[in-house]
């Protein structure tokens, strides 16, 4: 018996969003499906496709691009500074955020269970959907129009991170903190969801046993960064 999911938003809209028109969509199609859809929606030998081959692509041509464009327009930086620069352009934090100003977890295809547990809102998944989409563009338009695609888009996030944006949340906010020498900075995993092999952990940072911040993430230190980052706003502190 076929598994009933939540509908997602027609995929020409997606289409339309990407300013790209497909010679072939069911590129964009695969990109946006799930492997828990994939795998409630067997018949006998045949299995759909899911999206994480495209992922596997995706992650390469979004790390040419971006390479590309800050060896370009960043001559005064050494290798070790590219390097940092395009790591912190190319984190799931990032690419988290590009894929949510898409929308793209509403025009993905879920499993029943993926689906009821807030699949479309997990970071990893939708992260990794951008890659694929970014794949679809240039397997079927070719790598300028996977840079056209990504360009206006994640050229902010370079700049962002060529002035040195600190991402390391935990040690801004410890650093604020130890300007008070009797106050007590304390981590505390609050909750663990989903599958083993694709585990959501939630941490909670604590102040003198006073909630600062909440944050989730794949691992727990990932977690725990993401409750500083909404700490540090507590502190009127941009993160």
């Amino acid at each position: 018996m076929e598994h009933k999911t939540a509908s997602p938003l027609p995929i020409e809209e997606l289409e339309a969003k990407t300013g790209h028109k497909y010679k072939n969509i069911e590129l964009l199609r695969t990109a946006m499906t799930h492997s828990s859809y994939c795998n409630e929606n067997k018949h006998g030998k045949d299995r759909l496709e899911d999206n994480e081959r495209l992922e596997f692509l995706g992650d390469s041509v979004l790390s040419v691009i971006v390479s590309d464009y800050i060896f370009k327009n960043y001559k005064e930086l050494d290798e070790g500074q590219l390097t940092k620069n395009r790591a912190a352009t190319v984190c799931e934090e990032s690419l988290c955020i590009l894929a949510t100003e898409l929308g793209l977890g509403d025009y993905m295809l879920f499993g029943h269970g993926e689906a009821t547990t807030r699949g479309r809102l997990r970071k990893s998944i939708i992260a990794d959907a951008f890659e694929a989409l970014l794949a679809s563009l240039y397997l079927d338009g070719g790598l300028e129009c996977a840079r056209s695609f990504l360009l206006p888009r994640i050229i902010p996030v370079i700049e962002k991170a060529a002035k040195g944006w600190d991402t390391d949340y935990k040690s801004r906010l410890q650093k604020l903190v130890q300007q008070t020498p009797e106050e007590v900075l304390e981590y505390k995993l609050v909750g663990e969801e989903g599958p083993p092999h694709d585990r959501v952990f939630m941490s909670a940072v604590y102040l003198n046993s006073n909630l600062l911040g909440e944050g989730s993430g794949r691992t727990k230190r990932e977690a725990e960064q993401q409750a500083a980052k909404m700490a540090l706003g507590f502190f009127g502190e941009e993160a």
